[in-house]
């Protein structure tokens, strides 16, 4: 069990919060722009293309870009969540002229924020609810899942996106091998040696180097993270793991997760309440 890790996996985001919106940037990074953006758009496409009022819940929103990505669609309402005051601040002050949103702060550990969370909004009230590239940081799941049932409205969708379970929070190491073609030339060979998958304790690193505290990290093998979810009443319907492709190339770092074109960098998916 890790869910005793919360408050110190929570207080990182505190103290890093000024310094990972800096690096990360307001509009995110490549991972962002390449990877999640494009996968969360078309997952959330059939909510929000109609025109018709879609009200959305970000959870563990960061700066809130995700939360704005949403925003940027007509008719949307979103509310941005998050368990760091800091983060809560930054994201604020990103807000875009004519987006309808609001701001709480919620720690998707606690019982108490999402119970709180459901007397305020009411349940069955949000037609997506979205918590990207976050779950990995999240000691415990247990009170996400308990109260996604009664965040979702009918028909409503949770979107989700991780770093890769198999290449990289279990640890995964980069191998790079340079060999010759037959016509002589240089051939670059990349690769990633997996020793632990299943069983992976949480471990500490840096989201961006040089960041003043290292964050701690939950690896979760795909059997473990989906049946998380499926026991808690939700189905899958879509799932993507983006990779980046030659256009993302960096040949200045050959050891860059971009230039790994055959391994995806990210998991996202779909879930429903099951019918």
């Amino acid at each position: 069990m890790t869910a005793h890790l919360s408050g110190e996996a929570l207080s990182v985001w505190e103290d890093v919060a000024a310094f990972w919106d800096e690096n990360y940037t307001r509009d995110g990074n490549q991972y962002f722009k390449v990877l999640q953006a494009p996968a969360i758009e078309r997952f959330i496409a059939e909510k929000v293309s109609g025109g018709a009022h879609v009200k959305a819940l970000d959870l563990a929103t960061g700066n809130g870009v995700v939360a704005r990505l949403i925003a940027r669609h007509p008719g949307t309402t979103v509310l941005a969540t998050d368990g760091a005051d800091n983060m809560l601040r930054i994201a604020q002050g990103h807000v875009e002229d004519g987006m309808n949103m609001r701001f709480r702060k919620v720690d998707v550990t606690s019982d108490h924020d999402l119970a709180a969370l459901i007397a305020d909004e009411g349940e069955k009230t949000f037609d997506i609810v979205t918590i990207s590239m976050a779950i990995m940081d999240i000691a415990t799941l247990d009170p996400l899942v308990r109260a996604l049932p009664k965040l979702l409205a009918k028909d409503g969708i949770f979107v989700a996106t991780v770093l890769h379970p198999v290449f990289f929070t279990n640890n995964a190491t980069r191998k790079i091998e340079i060999d010759f073609d037959p016509e002589g030339n240089t051939r670059v060979v990349r690769s990633k040696v997996i020793k632990e998958y299943l069983h992976v304790p949480p471990f500490r690193g840096w989201a961006i180097p040089g960041q003043p505290r290292m964050q701690l990290y939950f690896h979760r093998p795909m059997c473990e993270l989906f049946s998380t979810f499926f026991k808690g009443g939700l189905v899958m319907d879509a799932m993507e793991e983006p990779a980046f492709t030659e256009a993302d190339a960096r040949e200045d770092r050959r050891e860059a997760s971009v230039n790994y074109t055959q391994l995806p960098a990210i998991l996202a998916w779909r879930m429903r309440l099951a019918a």
